[in-house]
């Protein structure tokens, strides 16, 4: 047959490439399932009350080719401007070695959190470089593997102090002249600890009942503290020194950990991260180690396998917030790995030698930037690093400036200049230029440059010592190293990783692309609005996308991770109930099955968490939910529910339970997590929810990254749209609701992926992307429900896009658990599904929509040959000790071990199926000592003997 050419033109090619299974595949697989379309298999399985029959009002699909050409018209509306702003965002050089072999390879992006440490052992060894980095410039002997952004890391230490510390008080005292960004996250999240935020000058006297103090150095306007007076003052009051430190200057200022500090906070980005308008960039939080398990995070720890070998695991995950749930002072769970990987890197690849010369070369221009100031009869500070203010004029100034492409910090009466590793002779010219109107020699000034550090603040210690980051400084070196440790690791480029409730969907390279183009990834998030109108239209777009998708009327895109979202959106709630006069509505209601996070989030707003039953079918237990509504009816602030729910089903009567709270003058929070078995198929707005966060990083495919970076927009009715985040520095609205990420669109620079990947699939691509999703589980859920009993179902026996099987009979039969089925899907070649969540004992499966049929059937084979190891230890033909199961994973090394002696044969352990003999993923590490990891804590790089022996 010959096609038209309007036939041809009108492809949807994208959505071929995104889905896994073919037309003919999805066919077959429908057929086995009983139902004879994609149609028919969602609407048997999803409640009739709350489908959307509609069209979603998305446009497209478009091609790979247009999306891209399109959103490079809309980013060439950017003005990519030097930005000399500061305030935490400077310009940096991505080493091209590090570009392309780990932000822009899927090799490091398509990971997951390092849950499974045995095939995770590259990003955990980088990771371990990070906190040793850390640790080193800021000196304190503990840290963690990163936090969002730098303002949600100060409000972090905020928590730690009140929590760690011994002071009863109940003020935090604020250097004035830390970044207003940073003010402003603190002030929202201390509302509902009940602590009184003070501020004022860095060495003033302390209010009664302070039990910590906040000081940055070098401070947004350039000064260098000197902390040790401040500390003893702190200290002799009873409270704690929080400091707020720049990761450059300490690899030339004192440090702040030899000055007093009791934990450090700041941001890595200027190590290697685009300014990205605002993110993502990995923060950090340093500590004393009689705090170490308080602290907030991903601690990655050094351990030993069964062997005996050195090997790397998250360590102390007891501690973790999410874990202990409404105990919790924070919700922290989705951080910023990729990033604290990059920066790493940037310190492996720059080791200390040249890391001090970028310092020092950055701050000799600026002591020649200040004696060109001085000539010129402005006073500026003669105590800074690479940050020089003065008063002048900005209306005489700013044209200039911006004539010449230039952006400085202006504030009413002053103007602030910051350099980075980025500037060189010609950009310092020009910034002479256009504040002192004369041109400059900068090379003849150099003599009379001003050191801007004290002989008392000179740094003398050490630093960045380890081998490591004295090994790898050549291309190839660093190439191979890199590439050494992305080869340890397991990622979407090896095979599926079914984690149920994280949706590892392909994250298209298309959807890529646009995040390492300039006019996205080199704009300061404070730059003037008329720079950036590529993002204000991108961003508009997009949110109004959302709002259709979700059936809400407006869309926050400042939260920048799920987490991060709950907490907004329950923010919006006590502020709508505040407006109201009903401040005193504080109960939340939370099914027992939900996700930690959500009582967390909900502790962290002072709201008192009430937990609500689940019935023996794994729905909201609707008697014990009416009890508690009546109950709690007075105080009634919100239910947390996530549809479908965390049991992987959709359940019948959720808009009865919404109804329920709104007639008791309650709100319903809708946990956006599930979002990839609702889009086109239903809405929260629909369902009958007031406000929810999206997991961009789960439902709208950006990559996880191997923890993180993640986003978590919120959308709202509208009766709470008028309390959404704002941002102090760059107001997004009229809100009086203080922000909840130091940028105010949050991690802006990996948007563009979720713009395309709705523009790609358009309306029609986007539903069956979410009917392929319910197609991939419930056919993996018929496969093996004859093997391992499904825990969970809905309508017609069917799953929503995940499925709980329950491995707990089979442990009580044979003594093999649910851990030892997810090593050994290792040797299978396989990540593990999500163990023991969100019930003990069993695996929660979540294919996604991307996955080919044959995927699907590996997996299916994998999962039915490790049922019958089972039941040959059942069978007593081998004991549970012996088995492989009990033994997995198995490495390179075992093959080759002279003394194997094991009741199975060398074949079986590393090849189960043929499948393996032509190509094998091998862990680098046999089952790692979780025990021994936390009974001797080890956060910092092993001695290099370690890497010898291993």
């Amino acid at each position: 047959m010959t096609r038209s050419l309007t036939d041809l033109l009108q492809t949807a090619d994208f959505l071929d490439r995104h889905v896994g299974p073919t037309e003919a595949e999805q066919a077959a697989m429908l057929a086995e399932l009983g139902v004879g379309s994609l149609d028919e298999l969602s609407d048997t399985t999803l409640p009739e009350s709350i489908r959307f029959t509609g069209n979603l009002n998305v446009g497209g699909p478009v091609t790979e080719a247009q999306a891209l050409a399109d959103l490079k018209a809309v980013a060439a509306k950017n003005k990519v401007f030097r930005s000399y702003i500061g305030m935490g965002y400077s310009g940096t050089h991505t080493p091209g070695v590090i570009l392309r072999n780990m932000l822009e390879n899927p090799g490091w992006y398509t990971a997951y959190t390092p849950y499974q440490a045995e095939i995770s052992q590259g990003r955990l060894e980088m990771l371990l470089n990070f906190q040793q980095a850390i640790m080193d410039l800021t000196a304190m002997p503990v840290c963690n593997a990163s936090l969002l952004d730098e303002a949600t890391a100060a409000a972090e230490a905020m928590t730690l102090a009140k929590r760690a510390g011994k002071s009863k008080g109940t003020t935090l005292y604020v250097a004035q002249d830390v970044h207003p960004q940073t003010i402003d996250v603190i002030r929202t999240r201390a509302e509902y600890f009940g602590f009184e935020i003070v501020t004022g000058p860095a060495d003033a006297d302390l209010p009664e009942g302070t039990f910590a103090a906040l000081v940055q150095t070098p401070g947004t306007y350039g000064d260098l503290h000197d902390l040790s007076p401040i500390a003893e003052r702190v200290h002799a009051s009873g409270g704690l020194l929080i400091a707020a430190t720049d990761l450059l200057a300490s690899a030339l200022v004192k440090p702040v950990g030899e000055m007093g500090a009791d934990i450090v906070i700041g941001s890595a980005q200027r190590f290697g991260v685009p300014m990205g308008f605002g993110g993502p960039h990995a923060a950090f939080l340093a500590c004393r180690s009689d705090f170490q398990r308080s602290m907030p995070g991903r601690v990655i720890g050094v351990s030993k396998d069964v062997k005996g070998r050195p090997a790397l695991r998250m360590a102390m995950q007891t501690r973790e917030q999410h874990i202990r749930r409404e105990k919790a002072t924070s919700n922290i769970c989705t951080a910023q790995a990729l990033l604290a990987n990059m920066a790493a890197a940037y310190a492996v690849y720059h080791g200390p030698e040249g890391i001090r010369t970028i310092a020092e070369r950055t701050h000799r221009l600026t002591g020649i930037l200040a004696a060109a100031l001085g000539n010129a009869g402005l006073n500026v500070s003669h105590r800074f690093f690479d940050t020089v203010t003065f008063d002048g004029d900005s209306a005489a100034i700013r044209p200039r400036a911006e004539g010449k492409g230039i952006n400085l910090r202006y504030e009413e009466g002053r103007l602030s200049v910051s350099l980075d590793e980025t500037v060189n002779v010609p950009d310092l010219a020009d910034i002479i230029e256009v504040i002192t109107g004369r041109t400059a020699d900068v090379l003849a000034l150099d003599a009379q440059a001003v050191d801007g550090i004290p002989a008392d603040l000179k740094r003398t210690s050490e630093y960045l010592s380890h081998p490591v980051f004295n090994t790898h400084h050549s291309e190839h070196g660093m190439l191979r190293y890199l590439k050494s440790l992305e080869n340890k690791d397991y990622s979407l480029t090896h095979g599926m990783i079914p984690l149920g409730s994280c949706t590892m969907k392909l994250n298209a390279t298309t959807e890529m692309i646009p995040v390492t183009w300039p006019e996205f990834g080199q704009l300061h998030p404070f730059a003037p609005k008329d720079q950036t109108e590529g993002y204000a239209e991108m961003l508009a777009e997009l949110e109004a996308w959302l709002a259709d998708i979700t059936g809400y009327d407006a869309v926050s895109l400042q939260p920048n991770s799920g987490a991060q979202g709950e907490y907004a959106g329950l923010l919006v709630i006590r502020k709508y109930h505040e407006s109201r006069g009903e401040a005193h509505r504080n109960i939340c209601l939370i099914p027992a099955s939900a996700h930690g996070t959500n009582p967390a989030s909900a502790a962290m707003m002072g709201m008192q968490v009430v937990v609500v039953k689940t019935d023996a079918d794994g729905n909201i237990d609707m008697d014990d939910l009416k009890a508690q509504v009546e109950k709690h009816s007075e105080n009634l602030g919100a239910l947390m529910i996530t549809y479908p729910s965390t049991h992987g089903v959709y359940e019948e009567r959720v808009t009865e339970a919404c109804e329920l709270i709104h007639q008791h003058g309650g709100q319903v929070y809708l946990d956006g997590a599930n979002m990839n078995a609702q889009v086109g198929l239903t809405k929260p707005g629909l369902i009958g929810s007031d406000v929810s966060h999206l997991n961009l990083h789960k439902t709208f495919a950006i990559p996880h990254g191997g923890g993180g970076p993640g986003m978590g927009p919120i959308g709202v009715k509208a009766h709470l749209a008028p309390f959404l985040p704002n941002h102090a520095v760059r107001p997004t609205s009229e809100s009086s609701t203080g922000a909840v990420s130091a940028a105010p669109y949050g991690s802006a620079s990996i948007l563009p992926i979720s713009y395309l990947y709705i523009r790609l699939l358009g309306a029609r691509g986007l539903k069956v992307a979410t009917q392929v999703a319910l197609l991939n589980a419930n056919y993996i859920a018929h496969h093996l429900k004859g093997a391992f009993p499904v825990l969970y179902t809905g309508r017609n026996d069917r799953v929503a896009h995940e499925c709980i099987i329950d491995l707990r009979p089979l442990k009580a039969a044979s003594g093999i658990s649910e851990e030892d089925v997810a090593k050994r899907l290792m040797d299978y070649g396989f990540h593990a599904p999500t163990m023991s969540f969100p019930v003990p004992g069993t695996l929660m499966i979540e294919p996604t929509e991307s996955e080919p049929k044959a995927e699907l059937d590996r997996f299916i084979q994998a999962m039915l040959g490790i049922r019958r190891e089972i039941q040959d230890v059942q069978d007593d033909l081998i004991t549970a000790a012996d088995s492989p199961l009990k033994h997995a994973p198995h490495t390179q090394t075992d093959l080759i071990d002279m003394d194997w002696n094991r009741a199975y044969s060398r074949e079986t352990a590393a090849y189960p199926t043929s499948t393996q003999k032509q190509w094998k993923y091998w862990p680098s590490v046999n089952r790692v000592d979780n025990v021994y990891g936390d009974r001797n804590f080890v956060c910092s790089c092993p001695p290099v003997e370690d890497y010898i022996e291993a």
